[in-house]
């Protein structure tokens, strides 16, 4: 069956450049899968319901261009196409296989490489993160060495900061929610730092940092940038190689803040009557407020001998300077009057934030503001169109890429259902149906009685809907064994509305019109606050997040501090810690516990871990990271694409990163109700898999340290000719056998819509000589291996070398078929499998008189099962604790849980790992690329005499043409090069083929190796 967008929508690896894209036609997706990148045009996929079909080219709510409305006086700037060109360039420029080419200093050039080709274990970049990191250091780095980039790009990106913020230079990166735009901060911190130690006079370059976030929650998650914290990105995801960490600690001088410590404090309380008395006596304004110098000192006082800084803006769409607005529309009903409450709040933070940023500017320097944003457009009141894209944005990492690749959850939405007469689904554009039912902002502070139970129709009919679905979620995470609950979230437009809908949801005190009361439990079972008694839960399954309660301190009652004690001692440890040694970290308010309560949401044995619904005003905390979120139901106006992509952003988190047997991650889902965002054009009623059961993998310490496996880190090897005579054994692992599958199709039938088709071969090779063969491969022998870089050839060895070559051929150890030809092995990777299957067989017949040597890593020599420590959600199941260092095993197959018995069972094994996270890594050849090879298993063998074997054991089903060059790099180099080393012990290497005979195999391995011991 072929793949469609419904069954199968996720294209391509998050670790990889984008390489296919769903077609779109029509605001729908089609069923054809286009080659290459999707190009930028920044407006998410937004189809019509089905019962409603628009005219090509017509947008719904889509995303503003800069420009778009402003008027003809005014300048525009294409951002779109500027986006494109410059995607364009960065993408030749990191195709550019020599790094002296990259135009970059040689500390840029180490830190791409690492980013780009390290084998990180556990955190590896996405490929958006690091296209972001290449934007800017192209920008910075490259660009300005070509006049005509430098004119093309950076006018663009000045001409469109002096038209909207003339004070600062900002360059905008856009990545999608669920993105990791922290670790592109940390990379954007690594590269800044460690080139200004190493050229200090660079003003490109700078080691003082200044983070601002739009809140708490933001500004707390975002400690992992500091170099000094345990889980540090730098070290903790190993975004910055072993030997340059230590000068980003001492290094790197970072203040991370909330934009609101930006506002000018009061230094002096002084009565209104007393500050009129003083002004009228001194005929002068009373300054009581700090100066902008006494700000600085106040939040960044770590910076303040620093000049130039970096600033990092963290969610920066909330940061921009007010436009004069013209002529406003005199209409105004009672909703636009709260939307416009909500945008002069949007613009006083706007204010705050960027006149901070004008203060710092002024008194210690600015060298550029770094935006980083899913959603970097102008806000409501903020004088330009509501969605204009900032005009300074540099790349694009879309909602629509992000989902196309995996990264974050498909939000699946309304676009049919079963009123015959209405052109968009109901539920679809819920609050269109309801606004002028509910309450309005303040009904309920005025004393007015506001009644849960009569809440419209159309509201609660979409809750049950929703509901329905969500308890079906949760019967299956439950049957999963997951331990957190999905989470139902309900986004509403002021404190009024979201009071009645957490009161249906989870329960309330129904008053009667005579005075008398009873309890309502609550509509949904598994939401409600209250048990069957009627007596409150000590954690409750819903909570209700508003500015309101978290400043009053009502949220929680106090038997959920009492019950959740064990937790908030938790916190308080954890909060002390951060605040440092000798300092108290008191009690914690109720403000701080309801912050820390949903910031644990789905985090399991913090306070926030069994909560299940969250009724909220707004959209929640921006930053929120819960990966839980299963459904949104929106009760507010969405007037732009932009606030349905900030609320759902809520959800798009995923819960695993493991990918499939394609590579790829699978497919999660997010079901949203009254939000008009849009993705997938066919009804779905079919439930996704819920993610997987996350397992702690770790090693057991100390009761299980005596289990502990120690491996050498190899880095390479190196291998001395004789000066005369040359021999090769070849054997079965030798053999390279040309196909189809490796060589690319040697029979293609080519037909056009009509016409009489052809069919296309290879046939034309058979012509070429064995003789020309031979000479090719011995030349590349020769010119190619066995020789250290600036060595000439040792041209008296050609002769062995043909001679060897032709043996190799002559004994069967070049195989064609398909129609492939021997004359393929003139193709360069083709020609390096050959001669290193013939090396090898040299290496493996030279070993016991010229030994091989291996090459240790020179910072991290030895690797540990001690060091195992990750989560994931693959199946795994526990060890037995006499015979692995390590809790659980992770296996991706029978074949590896049988070997896994048969370890466990066998009385000689003393101990076994599973390769998982372990580091364990084989450095290897494929066609001339450097590749690492991750064996599957160690195992350590007592062999008798007193003497352990180290076991390396790989299970192969389907044996590949890699596979072969990997059991000769571990037969002829690994093995042969670590014995000699002496002190790692003995070492030998396993391939079992056959996964019925894996138990009989590894006993007869053992036996035999014990035989020889004994003889």
């Amino acid at each position: 069956m072929p793949q469609t967008f419904y069954d199968r929508p996720i294209l391509n690896s998050p670790y990889e450049s984008p390489g296919l894209h769903w077609e779109l036609k029509s605001r729908r997706p089609t069923n054809n899968i286009k080659e290459g990148r999707r190009p930028c045009d920044l407006i998410t996929p937004v189809p019509p319901a089905k019962k409603t079909l628009p005219k090509d080219g017509e947008k719904q709510m889509p995303m503003v261009l800069p420009g778009d409305r402003l008027s003809s006086k005014e300048q525009t700037y294409d951002a779109i196409k500027t986006i494109n060109a410059l995607r364009e360039q960065v993408a030749k420029w990191r195709e550019e296989p020599n790094p002296k080419k990259w135009h970059v200093t040689p500390t840029t050039e180490r830190l791409l490489w690492h980013w780009r080709h390290h084998r990180f274990e556990q955190y590896r970049p996405f490929f958006c993160q690091i296209e972001a990191v290449e934007t800017a250091i192209w920008l910075v780095e490259v660009a300005p060495k070509v006049p005509a980039w430098k004119k093309k790009f950076w006018d663009h990106i000045e001409n469109g900061n002096a038209k909207a913020n003339p004070e600062l230079l900002r360059m905008a990166l856009k990545l999608a929610t669920g993105a990791g735009k922290t670790t592109v901060m940390a990379m954007l911190i690594a590269w800044q730092t460690l080139n200004a130690v190493r050229y200090p006079k660079d003003n490109r370059f700078s080691r003082g940092f200044l983070i601002v976030t739009p809140g708490i929650t933001i500004k707390d998650r975002l400690r992992v940038l500091q170099p000094n914290d345990p889980e540090n990105y730098y070290e903790h995801r190993d975004l910055v190689p072993p030997e340059l960490r230590r000068d980003i600690e001492s290094n790197a001088n970072i203040v991370i803040t909330n934009y609101h410590a930006f506002m000018l404090r009061e230094r002096l309380a002084v009565s209104k009557g007393t500050r009129k008395a003083l002004e009228g006596w001194r005929k002068q304004k009373l300054q009581t407020q700090e100066t902008e110098g006494q700000m600085i000192q106040r939040v960044m006082p770590g910076l303040a001998r620093l000049k130039n800084i970096v600033v990092l803006n963290d969610e920066a769409h909330h940061c921009y300077r007010q436009k004069a607005k013209g002529a406003e529309d005199n209409e105004e009903s009672d909703i636009e009057r709260e939307e416009k409450k909500e945008a002069e709040a949007n613009n006083e933070a706007a204010r705050v934030w960027i006149s901070g940023l004008e203060s710092v500017r002024r008194k210690l320097g600015i060298s550029l503001v770094y935006d980083l944003s899913a959603t970097p457009f102008f806000l409501r009141g903020s004088g330009y169109e509501e969605g204009t894209l900032f005009p300074w944005t540099v790349s694009d990492f879309s909602l629509m890429d992000a989902i196309e690749s995996g990264i974050v959850k498909l939000p699946r939405v309304p676009v049919a259902d079963n009123i015959p007469e209405a052109k968009v689904p109901m539920f679809r554009e819920l609050w269109k149906h309801i606004r002028g039912k509910m309450p309005k902002k303040g009904r309920a502070a005025s004393g007015q009685s506001l009644d849960p139970l009569e809440l419209p129709a159309e509201l609660r009919t979409a809750l049950d809907a929703l509901y329905g679905h969500y308890r079906k979620s949760f019967a299956l995470w439950q049957e999963k064994k997951i331990g957190i609950p999905p989470v139902f979230i309900v986004v509403c437009n002021n404190t009024a509305t979201s009071d009645l809908v957490y009161k249906y949801i989870s329960g309330f005190e129904y008053v009667r019109d005579d005075g008398s009361s009873s309890l309502h439990r609550g509509h949904f079972e598994l939401f409600r606050n209250y048990d069957e008694s009627g007596k409150r839960l000590a954690r409750p399954n819903t909570i209700l997040i508003d500015s309101t309660q978290l400043e009053s301190g009502d949220a929680l009652s106090k038997d959920f501090r009492a019950v959740a004690d064990a937790e908030i001692a938790q916190f308080r440890r954890e909060r002390a810690r951060r605040l440092g040694a000798g300092q108290d970290a008191g009690e914690i308010d109720d403000a701080t516990l309801l912050r820390e309560v949903t910031n644990t949401v789905g985090k399991e044995g913090r306070l926030g871990e069994r909560i299940r619904c969250v009724v909220s005003v707004s959209m929640l905390t921006e930053g929120w990271d819960a990966t839980n979120v299963t459904h949104i139901l929106g009760v507010r106006a969405f007037g732009t694409q932009l606030l349905c992509e900030q609320v759902v952003g809520r959800a798009l988190r995923r819960r695993s990163y493991d990918l499939n047997e394609h590579g790829l991650l699978g497919v999660e889902y997010a079901d949203v109700l009254g939000v008009p965002f849009d993705f997938a054009s066919k009804t779905t009623i079919v439930n996704g898999p819920p993610p997987e059961s996350v397992t702690h993998v770790h090693a057991v310490s100390p009761e299980r340290d005596h289990l502990a496996i120690e491996f050498p880190q190899v880095r390479g090897y190196r291998v001395e000719l004789p000066q005369e005579r040359l021999q090769a054994n070849f054997g079965k692992d030798h053999i390279l056998e040309l196909t189809p599958e490796l060589v690319g199709a040697t029979q293609i039938t080519n037909e056009g819509i009509i016409g009489e088709g052809v069919e296309l071969t290879v046939e034309y090779l058979d012509h070429v000589r064995d003789a020309t063969i031979i000479y090719h491969l011995a030349k590349y022998l020769l010119e190619n291996k066995f020789r250290d870089p600036g060595e000439p050839p040792r041209l008296h060895l050609f002769g062995q070398w043909k001679r060897i070559t032709r043996q190799w051929i002559e004994s069967g150890c070049l195989q064609c078929s398909g129609n492939t030809s021997r004359a393929q092995l003139l193709y360069k990777v083709l020609a390096d499998m050959a001669v290193e299957r013939i090396k090898a067989a040299i290496t493996e017949t030279l070993s016991a008189e010229r030994p091989v040597k291996t090459i240790l890593d020179p910072y991290n020599p030895t690797g540990s099962t001690a060091y195992v420590n990750f989560k994931t959600a693959k199946e795994a199941r526990p060890t037995d604790p006499r015979k692995c260092h390590i809790n659980y095993v992770v296996y991706d197959s029978g074949w590896e849980a049988e070997l896994c018995r048969v370890a466990e069972r066998h009385p000689r094994v003393i101990s076994y790992v599973k390769n998982q996270n372990l580091g364990f890594a084989v450095p290897y050849l494929l066609g001339g690329t450097p590749r690492r090879y991750f064996p599957d298993f160690i195992a350590r063998v007592d062999i008798g005499g007193g003497e352990i074997l180290n076991l390396v054991v790989e299970i192969k089903g389907q044996r590949k043409e890699d596979a072969k060059d990997k059991a000769n790099t571990m037969r002829a180099y690994w093995v042969p090069g670590v014995n000699n080393l002496g002190r790692y012990g003995r070492w030998d290497f396993l391939e079992l083929q056959d996964a019925f005979a894996i138990e009989s195999e590894f006993g007869e391995f053992v036996k035999q190796i014990t035989r020889k011991e004994a003889a």
